[in-house]
């Protein structure tokens, strides 16, 4: 068997059992494995990680390590942030983060979700609709179709979003109440005379404005939970 030492750095750690963070890693393995399959079978997905060196070396994932190799592996995101542009604000969620998931479409950003998804279509969708996957599987990070993902940490929606929303810088890109909660649809103005015959009659009474998700139909306006969003809202912008 050959052997190889792997150093792993920051936040890499998190996906390492206690007795291996922060220290030399000593791998056996069989000839011609890539540096991306010994990394992930430490249990690091690929996503998660940033730039690899070996022997002091750039490589990238495809390098094939050989005996007595000294890898360093550096994590993506740099202080715990990876900042993303506007067009690159495109979620994927898997099924265990449906709460998470109503709270990014709450802050206006575009979330896809379904609760029957299967992993390879999340694969397949984050792929093809160059999306960024959240999960909390990280194996489902380790298939070869996810270029772009991230281990949600943590296990509370709550915390959740205000991680995301750390994660990747995105306080600033905020639009809150544009998206529909339920569906992800863009939201569109419309009458109060178009959608009464909908309305309870206290809403009909002191509610003007309105919005529609022309997607599911869901009318939306500013009742009594708005002013409980709009604290949530607040808290993950600070």
């Amino acid at each position: 068997m050959n052997q190889a030492t792997f150093h792993f750095y920051g936040e890499l750690n998190d996906f390492l059992p206690d007795f291996k963070k922060d220290k030399a890693v000593h791998c056996s393995f069989n000839s011609d494995q890539s540096v991306k399959h010994l990394i992930e079978a430490e249990g690091v997905p690929h996503t998660e990680v940033g730039h690899i060196l070996a022997n002091g070396v750039p490589v990238d994932t495809s390098y094939l390590v050989d005996d007595g190799d000294r890898i360093t592996v550096y994590p993506l995101a740099q202080n715990g942030s990876l900042p993303l542009r506007p067009e690159e604000v495109r979620f994927v969620l898997d099924n265990h983060l449906g709460r998470l998931a109503g709270y990014l479409r709450m802050l206006g950003f575009d979330a896809l979700y379904r609760n029957d998804y299967q992993d390879d279509e999340l694969a397949e969708v984050a792929e093809r609709q160059d999306r960024l996957l959240l999960t909390r599987d990280r194996r489902l990070l380790m298939r070869n179709q996810v270029r772009r993902g991230y281990w949600v940490r943590s296990k509370i929606p709550r915390q959740q979003v205000r991680e995301v929303v750390g994660r990747f810088v995105l306080a600033g890109q905020v639009v809150p109440f544009r998206r529909c909660i339920r569906c992800n649809g863009l939201l569109q103005p419309t009458s109060k005379e178009a959608v009464v015959d909908r309305l309870q009659p206290l809403t009909r009474l002191y509610f003007d404005e309105f919005r529609i998700c022309p997607d599911c139909d869901q009318v939306y306006w500013k009742g009594s939970h708005y002013e409980r969003m709009q604290q949530l809202i607040d808290q993950c912008i600070r």
